[in-house]
């Protein structure tokens, strides 16, 4: 039987994703955001982002209301935004506290834009869209970061292409065998079927690798000899998440694609925020059940995966330059790309039907 090939239907120009409205996405792991003022252009949408005394976190338009200097230019005094330009002062709900002439009353005109904002797994979440239909239940579900029994870790990327590229790699891991040879890429990956499906909004594919000698990494952080059950099971979390549960476990342990919450268990996390058509930011991290008290190697697997993740945005940028420069040419999706391509469908709907109720 021939591979089922699946061609890409996306808009505009039908090799990238849209951006889709009324969805949260990840602007900054918690950590990060502190006291100083952050820029980030999310969804086209510029914003900044700050720390409150309290904790809180603000997230406003970026722009100045008066000649739209970018506020993150300015300092942050109290719980406002002080303009670098004139002077001009927005406090943490977008209203004007001073104008640049102090004795002038302040002017309705002269608010900005707030974003609804939570935190949780670790991220500072921002709403791009209505902010009437903010709902943290939203959410992607990213439980390894807040369960019990699990080390996170993670940095960020970014990356000179459009988001989808990064989601079609993340769905698709049998680039791994020529991307990652070094690490985690075998040439199982190329001789073991994947399975592909829909699930209550989601999109899984699923590969398990019976009998097989690790990969270098994970021979290193399995620490045991002797052949190994590997598996990878990648799941879309709309509009732009991917989680993947990975690991391998040795033979005797007699493990399954079902059943495997043992051996050498990590799940890769990525959130990936659109900037703009061709580029965005990747924040990506594990959470591991192994050892999960030594942070030197959180902090050697945050290195290691710097490394290889590296390497996917060295690929990703040129399969985006490649795109610009072949305008007259389609994106060709076969079986392997199965979980890409219906994220991307998914994604268009989700477009759509933000579009439709705007």
């Amino acid at each position: 039987m021939k591979p089922a090939i699946f061609w890409v239907r996306a808009v505009n120009d039908k090799r990238i994703s849209p951006i889709v409205q009324n969805q949260w996405y990840a602007a900054s792991w918690s950590r990060n955001l502190g006291r100083d003022l952050l820029a980030r252009t999310i969804c086209n949408e510029p914003v900044v982002l700050y720390r409150r005394a309290d904790g809180q976190v603000t997230a406003l338009r970026d722009a100045c209301s008066h000649r739209l200097l970018p506020l993150s230019m300015g300092m942050l005094e109290d719980e406002g935004i002080r303009c670098k330009y004139h002077g001009l002062k927005i406090d943490h709900n977008g209203q004007c506290l001073e104008m640049p002439l102090k004795k002038e009353p302040c002017s309705r005109a002269a608010a900005v834009r707030t974003y609804p904002v939570t935190e949780r797994y670790g991220f500072v979440w921002v709403w791009i869209g209505d902010a009437a239909k903010a709902d943290p239940a939203m959410l992607p579900d990213l439980w390894p970061c807040e369960t019990s029994g699990w080390a996170v870790y993670g940095d960020k990327f970014r990356v000179q292409c459009n988001y989808q590229l990064v989601i079609d790699n993340l769905m698709d891991l049998t680039h791994e065998t020529y991307v990652h040879p070094e690490t985690i890429g075998q040439h199982e990956l190329l001789e073991t079927p994947i399975e592909t499906k829909v699930e209550n909004g989601r999109v899984i594919v699923s590969r398990w690798m019976a009998g097989v000698v690790p990969p270098p990494a994970w021979a290193q952080l399995h620490k045991r000899p002797g052949l190994v059950d590997r598996w990878q099971v990648c799941t879309f979390l709309a509009p732009s998440t991917v989680m993947i549960d990975t690991g391998v476990a040795s033979v005797s342990d007699e493990t399954t694609l079902e059943n495997h919450d043992c051996g050498t268990r990590n799940f890769v996390i990525n959130a990936v925020t659109p900037e703009t058509e061709t580029t965005c930011m990747y924040f990506w991290g594990g959470a591991r059940n192994f050892e999960v008290e030594d942070e030197q190697l959180s902090s050697d697997m945050v290195t290691m995966a710097r490394g290889v993740f590296q390497q996917d945005v060295d690929v990703l940028e040129a399969q985006q330059r490649s795109i610009d420069m072949n305008k007259g040419m389609k994106l060709q999706s076969f079986s392997v790309d199965a979980g890409s391509t219906r994220s991307r469908l998914l994604n268009a709907r989700l477009a759509a039907a933000a579009e439709h109720q705007i």
